[in-house]
């Protein structure tokens, strides 16, 4: 836990008791603020209570006690309008603050020295922050690990000189954050997201820009119009002792990180074309697969080199990343077909990284259906040796497949992996994949995304011995 000693002797109105939110309450009373805390939902207040956090209707307090108020990231500041917390807090000149932002005061007044990587973009981050985080502590060093990845910032060891916190940050969670200053911003890409909660992309991309403004090296993608935008800005403008470093997967730089023939480069401004070094190699790095995560890569790279790793130990984090579950986690192999855990891919975009990083693919796909189906991923369907419908999606989805690509309906997924790793062990195919990409969310069959991939995980560690008994019934 990092105390937030910062607010010693204060009062804290605090709303929002879920798994932040909480981890908030706690490191606030060990720091020794005094916290009133609350929550619209019953479970929320009952955790607290539990847990020792003093509960106080904020709808019926006198705000000018508070020093400030600690909002969840879920309870929104802007828009669709604001919560009426906020709007309380604003008339009676509260601050609005997260724990990211308490975090920051941490480390500004007991450590301002200590290693902070903070990461966003609308794709990517994820895996973006696991990686930097694997590549650093393959090489040994202390990572603290957390943020919009799920450990809350403030459950994790307090910042030192010696600890690097790797820590994914969403838009909201920047809203909440008016001093972030990492010492390694990145900003993956932007493309548009939580318009409902920003109103405007120009809104989201503003948030979005905050986290590398504030750095002291800013990584900044340069493969979409609005990442290459805040970029060109920055690096314009910079603020005094910051570096802006441009980052891409899809073109050679003139300086700046960037991806070719498998491989993550970096040049030096003004040096000639030729002087290029090679920071790590994609070449054999199964997890890894596909363009995005190409770019992925090279912004793990960019930081570890930008925190002293030597290239070796970058190249040897590379190719020693296992993946995050969900997220075409490669789960098992059968003979010589290979069964990849997608399910994180809840809508087409999603699925398409997939596609696109496989060929003789046999598709598990369907659950609930987001808008525009699967028509955007028509391009893809030549991969696609057949594909396996279930949950709600089936109809609508079967009447784009139809006349495209052989299908069949098995409404529940133990049904369609059987089918499908049947039909990939009968083939022809040198590796077949047998490919949960769903395209759709899961609650027409399962609680979350995470419970649809366990589901596949186990099923797919029950197939040796159903091929077995399959195999003894037709020999």
């Amino acid at each position: 836990m990092t105390p937030v000693r910062t607010f010693r002797g204060k009062t804290v109105a605090l709303f929002g008791l879920g798994g932040s939110g909480l981890s908030t309450a706690k490191a606030l009373m060990a720091g020794g603020a005094n916290v009133r805390a609350w929550d619209d939902g019953e479970a929320g207040r009952l955790a607290a209570a539990r847990n020792g956090v003093p509960l106080e209707d904020l709808s019926d307090s006198d705000w000018s006690s508070f020093d400030a108020l600690v909002l969840a990231p879920g309870v929104p500041l802007t828009h669709p309008e604001p919560h009426w917390t906020v709007a309380r807090a604003r008339a009676a000149g509260v601050e609005i603050i997260g724990d990211i932002e308490l975090f920051c005061r941490e480390r500004a007044a007991h450590a301002g020295g200590a290693p902070f990587i903070a990461i966003t973009g609308t794709n990517g981050k994820s895996t973006t922050t696991a990686l930097i985080a694997h590549i650093l502590r393959e090489a040994g060093r202390d990572v603290q690990l957390g943020g919009n990845i799920g450990v809350p910032i403030l459950d994790l060891e307090p910042p030192s000189d010696e600890r690097i916190h790797v820590i994914e940050c969403s838009s909201f969670q920047i809203d909440l954050t008016p001093s972030l200053n990492p010492t390694i911003g990145i900003l993956i890409n932007l493309t548009p997201d939580h318009i409902d909660r920003h109103g405007a992309m120009e809104n989201y991309a503003a948030v979005k820009e905050r986290l590398v403004a504030g750095a002291e090296v800013a990584l900044v993608g340069v493969d979409d119009a609005y990442t290459h935008a805040i970029g060109a800005r920055l690096s314009a403008d910079p603020k005094p002792g910051q570096r802006v470093m441009p980052v891409s997967a899809a073109r050679r730089l003139d300086w700046g990180f960037y991806v070719e023939d498998g491989g993550v480069y970096f040049r030096e401004q003004g040096h000639p074309p030729e002087e290029v070094e090679l920071l790590g190699s994609l070449q054999g790095a199964r997890a890894l697969r596909g363009a995005h995560n190409a770019q992925n890569a090279a912004f793990a790279a960019a930081a570890a080199w930008e925190c002293g790793l030597e290239d070796e130990e970058i190249a040897r984090g590379l190719l020693s990343y296992p993946g995050l579950p969900h997220r075409m986690e490669e789960v098992g192999r059968i003979e010589r077909t290979l069964f990849v855990n997608d399910s994180k891919a809840t809508n087409a975009d999603a699925a398409e990284k997939a596609l696109a990083s496989f060929a003789d693919i046999y598709w598990i796909i369907g659950g609930k259906a987001k808008e525009g189906g699967i028509e955007p991923l028509r391009p893809y369907f030549p991969r696609i040796r057949k594909a396996y419908l279930i949950g709600h999606a089936s109809d609508d989805f079967a009447r784009t497949l139809d006349g495209a690509l052989p299908y069949e309906r098995c409404e529940t997924l133990d049904v369609a992996t059987m089918r499908a790793a049947f039909d990939a062990l009968d083939g022809d195919a040198a590796e077949p994949i047998v490919l949960l990409s769903p395209a759709c969310a899961s609650y027409d069959q399962f609680k979350n995304f995470e419970a649809r991939g366990d589901a596949f995980r186990a099923l797919v560690n029950g197939l040796p011995a159903v091929i077995a008994a399959r195999r003894g019934e037709h020999p």
